[in-house]
């Protein structure tokens, strides 16, 4: 698996876009941000093309437009973020992780039972083996 370039949270932003829309011109980039988010239109075409060069997003002309449809899929992007984000603080150990966000963030009582059920899977999958 090549390793891409990390992406800023803009560069992000305009990806989830994409991946939402399924392919996107500049100007349907644009119309798709949120409300109040001030980006001009060659602001969103610098970031579409830092994507491709990046290797997360392809192009294809279509008359005067490109448009821009994903090279990977998103959740392939969260798996390489989340194990560069986990391998740079924690050192690559998730379980400081886990205990970090359960502390920090707390649980409700349905997470508690969610997150107890997946254990056990876990633990079945691995005395199974």
């Amino acid at each position: 698996m090549p390793q891409r370039p990390a992406l800023s949270k803009a560069e992000m932003e305009i990806a989830r876009i994409v991946w939402d829309l399924q392919k996107a011109t500049v100007r349907e980039v644009l119309e798709a941000l949120p409300e109040g988010r001030d980006i001009d239109y060659k602001t969103v075409q610098t970031f579409l093309r830092r994507l491709e060069a990046k290797g997360y997003l392809t192009s294809k002309r279509n008359g005067r437009s490109l448009v821009y449809t994903a090279k990977i899929r998103p959740n392939q992007v969260i798996r390489e973020t989340v194990k560069d984000f986990v391998g740079r603080l924690f050192d690559g150990e998730t379980l400081p992780l886990v205990e970090h966000l359960i502390r920090e963030q707390g649980l409700e009582n349905d997470d508690i039972h969610q997150l107890r059920s997946m254990l056990n899977d876990l633990e079945s999958d691995n005395t199974s083996k």
